[in-house]
C-alpha cells in the first residue's frame, strides 16, 4: 500500500512540475524597451479572453488566451500600437474582447442604462416616499 502512495505522490509530483513549467514559460517575454512591457500587461488586461466569460487575457489558462497573448506580443514587438491591436481582436473576436465597448450608435442602450436604471429607480423612491407621507397623513 506505501508503494502504491508513494507512486500516485511522484505521478502528481511530476504532472505539477510539467504544469508549473508551462506556466512559467508562457509569462517569459523578452521586450526591447520597458515600455513595450508596461503596454504588453495593460493589453492583455484590458482585452477579454474570447472563450472565457469574464477573464482577461492575462488570467485566462485557456488556450486561445496563450495563442492571443502571443499575438499581441508579436504585434508590440514589431511596433503596432495599442489601437492596432485592439482592431485587429475586434475584427476577428467582436467587441465582446473589450472591456470598455466603444461608444456607438448600436452600444447606446450599454452606456446609458446604469443612468437610466438609476434616473427610474429614483423617481420610484421619490413616489413610494410620497406615497407614504400621504398614507400617514390620512390616518391621523
Amino acid at each position: 500500500m506505501a508503494l502504491w502512495l508513494r507512486a500516485v505522490f511522484v505521478w502528481f509530483a511530476f504532472l505539477s512540475g510539467i504544469n508549473s513549467g508551462m506556466a512559467l514559460a508562457d509569462s517569459i517575454r523578452e521586450f526591447e524597451t520597458p515600455s513595450q512591457k508596461v503596454r504588453y500587461e495593460q493589453l492583455i488586461q484590458s482585452l477579454r479572453c474570447p472563450k472565457c466569460q469574464n477573464q482577461s487575457l492575462a488570467d485566462s489558462d485557456s488556450a486561445i488566451a496563450t495563442d492571443l497573448r502571443d499575438q499581441v506580443y508579436r504585434m508590440i514587438t514589431s511596433n503596432k500600437s495599442n489601437t492596432d491591436i485592439e482592431d485587429y481582436m475586434v475584427a476577428r473576436y467582436g467587441e465582446f474582447v473589450l472591456y470598455k465597448p466603444v461608444f456607438e450608435s448600436h452600444t447606446f442602450f450599454l452606456w446609458a442604462a446604469p443612468l437610466l436604471f438609476l434616473s427610474v429607480g429614483a423617481i420610484v423612491f421619490i413616489l413610494v416616499l410620497r406615497a407614504q407621507r400621504k398614507i400617514t397623513e390620512t390616518e391621523f
